[in-house]
């Protein structure tokens, strides 16, 4: 049977549907159940960690790079082959390491059984491992026991359980015969037998673990990376071939073409794209974690960049997942001492109980002569204490109604105390009711409301994203009373609905839901991220997992589950959400550096390919040799991995990959840098008596200078020589790569030498048009940057 009809069932009924009593099962009868049902663990689906690896070599920026890698080793370019080999190989394992604990959420949710359980098999207690057990078994739960599998209550008495890692439920609560118990949670308080109903991957927990294998959203940035290599992929392609059939029908020789196509492909094709980005992204990522926040999947990186949304969970993600004493209200004849006192009273450290320890905590605790615990049938704790008279007094504590009862207050003191408790009840506050016996006869001495408080730093969180364009939307189990309380203090709105509104609701203009499960949490992001929105997830519970995987960010808080940590993209190591913002901005500045080098990249391969390409139909020359395009490429790819120390500007909203704007802006830097090298080669040809070795010289060393500049240009939608300036790392890498082209050119090491004052020439002439390529991308940008 669905295990969901089991938990309607009366504890009658599920021993009949489930061929069991209150003796337990038969060791036979429990053996071949196991053969049935399987283990109460949830499966695990380990895949290659080969295939894993071979996974980031596969697609169609790997294909061509690896295409450019065969034909260098075929043409006997072994330098080449090893080169772009490297590049592919050191790009796959970064992403590969970066990212191996990313898959990790079902092995953690399996390490939240309960290793043991006490089991009655045969008619006897024993202790066997939580993996055997199955349906229809008969187990004993006492206070520390982490609940093995969903069950039901079956003996006489009450459990106090904290679940609220497995419902979002911030409060104990209590558990008498009858009701059902989720896996995963912990007993608080209490001893009870219980009849096992659902385990494995059909206990709640086992569905939870289905819904994170299920969860995922595509990364941005893994189709941001495909469109740009798509696009320069064709566009070489288009002007390779284009070159081919030209030169071939000129009577060229074949060999000659390949080989110069080869070196132009190397030149054109992003070779270093995917690795650069991933440096740029793994580095940011280590910078994240001097933040205390861990990055498990390196596209997070970017996709935190844009969240626009950002779902977060009430129980210890903006409230600290304790109870406190918030408030007090005294019956007319009593002290805040006196109230406070009667209440330590009826208190026992020892046994942790919440609702004690946030009693204690406030109240300072008097001498207990006595205890009897909180009897579930009575409805409250009482104990005896000596007062600084030497004087027995007894004291009591519990249910507000139970306590009214007790003390038989006037009818007017009683209309008041009934009065605010339904206001509490109004805001989720748990009440307490307490009273000192004075003359054999019960004082009333006032009320406690008790609470789960907002972190320190909620407010201040949810106003800096608030002022970085982010909405924040509450998601709880709880009751809606407490969640939209807790909206109100935290300034989020009002506007609240419970998961049974959920399908029929405009999802964007909620501020809050309440009593939600798992599947809903699940529904609410992937409903948001139809509509358009990046959304990022907060969480710290079993319950939060699948969501955290669905999410483009999801954020597992401090302290957290390993269930929800490993399903998360960013772990916080350390309590509260400020880091969020802190990483948030990180990722923004991570963006900026990689829009910036994808910028550069198209540019690069328009200016270099468009210009050699027209050169040769044009002119019938090749205005480069296939070693200075090597040359170049080295140049210009290998020291812009310091672009991943590039200072930046911080967007104040939320950014993404606008594929648009990005080719636009390219183009535009391409086109220019294409008229700027034509009009170079008309000076040349008309004021110089250049050889042609020297000529392809000149444009060597033009073409790399020109090149980094278009990266200070491409930078920034400023002014270039405006602030966010560049790095120093990254200044010096350019500065040095530039000395050695003009090393290379003045000295003629594998190429002709030139003169140093045409250098010179040369380096003013880039100079002076890297200010009119700036003020056109200024005035560009102005244009379309409100384009979607």
């Amino acid at each position: 049977m669905d295990p969901s009809d089991l938990y309607q069932k009366t504890i009658e009924e599920l021993f009949h549907t489930l061929g069991t009593s209150a003796n337990g099962l038969s060791s036979s009868e429990a053996g071949r159940r196991q053969e049935q049902f399987g283990p109460n663990a949830i499966e695990e689906k380990e895949g290659s960690p080969l295939l894993k690896l071979l996974f980031y070599f596969w697609g169609p920026i790997p294909w061509m790079i690896e295409i450019a890698a065969l034909l260098s080793f075929f043409l006997r370019h072994f330098a080449d082959c090893i080169l772009i080999s490297s590049l592919l190989f050191i790009n796959g394992l970064i992403r590969y390491f970066e990212e191996k604990q990313a898959g990790n959420a079902l092995q953690a949710l399996r390490r939240n059984l309960a290793l043991r359980a006490l089991v009655k098999r045969d008619g006897t207690w024993q202790e066997i491992e939580a993996t055997l057990l199955v349906p229809g078994d008969i187990i004993r739960l006492r206070i520390g026991n982490l609940i093995p599998a969903d069950a039901k209550l079956i003996s006489e008495g009450a459990l106090s359980v904290d679940q609220s890692t497995v419902t979002g439920e911030s409060l104990p609560v209590s558990k008498e015969k009858g009701d059902l118990l989720y896996s995963g949670s912990v007993v608080k308080r209490g001893e009870m037998e219980a009849l096992i109903v659902a385990t494995g991957k059909k206990s709640f927990m086992g569905k939870t673990a289905e819904l994170v294998l299920k969860a995922g959203a595509p990364s941005h940035f893994q189709r941001a990376v495909l469109q740009i290599g798509k696009f320069l992929i064709l566009l070489s392609l288009s002007l390779v071939f284009l070159i081919i059939a030209i030169q071939l029908s000129r009577g060229e020789s074949f060999f000659i073409i390949a080989e110069f196509v080869l070196v132009l492909l190397i030149a054109s094709i992003p070779v270093a794209l995917p690795a650069i980005l991933s440096v740029t992204m793994a580095l940011g990522a280590l910078r994240l974690s001097r933040m205390q926040a861990l990055v498990t999947k390196l596209e997070s990186i970017e996709e935190m960049a844009g969240i626009d949304t950002l779902c977060s969970d009430k129980t210890g993600t903006l409230t600290e997942n304790r109870l406190q004493w918030i408030d007090t209200f005294l019956s007319p004849s009593a002290t805040k001492e006196e109230l406070s006192t009667a209440a330590a009273g009826s208190c026992r450290k020892e046994d942790k109980d919440p609702i004690d320890l946030a009693i204690l905590e406030y109240a300072k605790e008097p001498r207990q002569i006595r205890f009897t615990p909180f009897d579930p049938t009575a409805k409250r704790a009482s104990g005896t204490i000596l007062t600084e008279e030497q004087r027995e007094v007894e004291v009591t504590k519990g249910a507000p109604q139970v306590v009214l009862t007790l003390s038989q207050p006037g009818k007017e003191e009683r209309a008041t105390m009934e009065r605010r408790i339904d206001l509490w009840a109004e805001k989720g506050y748990r009440t307490l009711g307490v009273a000192r016996k004075e003359n054999e006869q019960w004082k009333l001495l006032g009320l406690i409301a008790l609470a789960d408080p907002l972190r320190a730093d909620a407010k201040e969180t949810i106003a800096r994203a608030k002022e970085h364009g982010i909405t924040i939307k509450m998601v709880t189990g709880d009751h809606s009373a407490i969640a939209k309380d807790t909206l109100e203090n935290l300034g989020l709105g009002t506007k609240i609905i419970t998961a049974a509104g959920l399908q029929e609701t405009e999802i964007e203009k909620i501020d809050g839901f309440a009593e939600v499960v798992p599947e809903h949490k699940l529904q609410i992001v992937d409903a948001l991220q139809k509509r358009g929105h990046l959304v990022g997830m907060t969480g710290d519970g079993v319950n939060d997992a699948p969501a955290l995987k669905q999410a483009d960010v999801g954020i597992a808080v401090h302290p957290s589950t390993d269930a929800a940590r490993a399903a998360a993209a960013l772990v916080l190591t350390k309590p509260g959400l400020s880091v969020i913002i802190k990483a948030i901005e990180e990722a923004r500045c991570i963006f900026e550096r990689m829009q910036s080098y994808a910028i550069y990249r198209i540019a690069e391969t328009v200016r270099i390919i468009f210009f050699i390409t027209s050169c040769i139909l044009i002119y019938n020359f090749y205005p480069i040799t296939p070693l200075m395009i090597i040359m170049l490429a080295l140049l210009n790819d290998i020291p812009l991995l310091s672009i991943a120390y590039d200072n930046t500007s911080i967007d104040q909203n939320p950014v993404r990959w606008k594929m648009q704007q990005i080719i636009i802006i390219a183009a535009l830097l391409g086109a220019l840098g294409v008229i700027e090298s034509f009009l170079l080669l008309f000076l040349l040809k008309s004021f110089t008596s250049l050889t042609l070795s020297a000529l392809q010289s000149a444009f060597f060393l033009k073409l790399s200078v020109a090149g980094h500049q278009t990266l200070f240009v491409a930078r920034t939608k400023n002014a270039f020589y405006r602030p966010p300036y560049p790095s120093l790392i990254l200044l010096i890498a350019i500065l040095a790569t530039q000395t050695v082209a003009a090393l290379i050119t003045g000295f003629g090491l594998l190429i002709t030498a030139l003169p140093w004052h045409l250098i010179g020439l040369i380096w003013i002439y880039t100079l002076t048009w890297i200010f009119f390529i700036d003020r056109l991308k200024i005035l560009t940008w102005k244009k379309i940057v409100d384009t979607p």
